[in-house]
């Protein structure tokens, strides 16, 4: 299959995938009461979507679609820009911050990037405030039993990889359960691109599942406050360590889709 076809399949599934997002957390949202709807946001690259509502207190669904170059000092670590460093990129970040803090913060991305190579990236994963043993279990079973219709090995190699990835290096301590991340899957277009697809509508069985079981808990004012400084984790590892901030920001994307990621109300002691 030819690169452009390749570009306009990941393209369309990414766009299709950001309508059924979206539609879930409105249905979950009139579900609790809320007339809550996504403000739509176009750019050149993409449209990002936001949301603040009953159940989501900040929530962000963006697509991209963006061509240019690299800056060559950030482009020495990206595969296949030794002799250009120009690039093509398309995917969906999401990431959803609940105003219950007894239900995690849910993050997800997949994404088709091209350079002289190209491969897909991507992965899912949880930041709960409070501990939720039957909630972790559920959604580690979840994966594992996606991975599984793919390749045995996937879900314990992208486990450890989230694992070793979300971490919170200068606090010593893990910013959430994990979940899985893959990057640079460029084996077999057709069966990584089934993959891909795959984990996007896991993804949206998940965020229904937990989201929908918890809507309408109580909390405390201590759970609130526990919840705030969980967030203030949250920004510390996504403004030092994370990949797709920096490649965002490296890579002329636009500032206000790839900064939605911040929790609305972050503390620090």
């Amino acid at each position: 299959m030819k690169l452009k076809k390749k570009q306009k399949q990941a393209k369309e599934w990414f766009i299709e995938l950001q309508n059924i997002i979206c539609s879930t957390i409105e249905q979950l949202e009139k579900d609790s009461g809320s007339n809550a709807k996504f403000k739509k946001n176009k750019w050149k690259y993409g449209e990002f979507r936001t949301i603040r509502g009953n159940l989501v207190e900040k929530g962000g669904v963006a697509f991209s679609n963006v061509v240019g170059r690299f800056p060559k000092k950030f482009s020495k670590k990206i595969p296949g820009t030794k002799n250009s460093t120009h690039f093509w990129s398309a995917g969906i970040s999401v990431i959803f911050h609940s105003k219950n803090p007894k239900i995690p913060a849910i993050h997800f991305n997949t994404r088709f990037i091209c350079t002289k190579k190209s491969w897909f990236g991507g992965g899912m994963d949880l930041t709960p405030c409070l501990a939720d043993n039957k909630e972790k279990k559920y959604f580690h079973e979840k994966l594992k039993k996606m991975c599984d219709l793919h390749n045995k090995k996937y879900y314990s190699k992208y486990k450890k990889w989230c694992d070793k990835y979300f971490y919170i290096k200068h606090r010593s301590e893990a910013r959430g359960i994990g979940g899985i991340f893959f990057d640079y899957k460029m084996n077999n277009w057709e069966k990584d691109f089934l993959f891909v697809k795959h984990i996007g509508l896991t993804f949206v069985e998940i965020v229904y599942e937990i989201i929908n079981k918890k809507k309408f808990l109580k909390w405390t004012k201590k759970e609130k406050e526990i919840q705030a400084l969980k967030q203030g984790r949250y920004v510390e590892f996504n403004l030092l360590y994370d990949r797709g901030t920096k490649f965002g920001l490296n890579s002329g994307g636009n500032p206000e889709a790839i900064l939605m990621s911040l929790p609305p109300k972050p503390k620090w002691k």
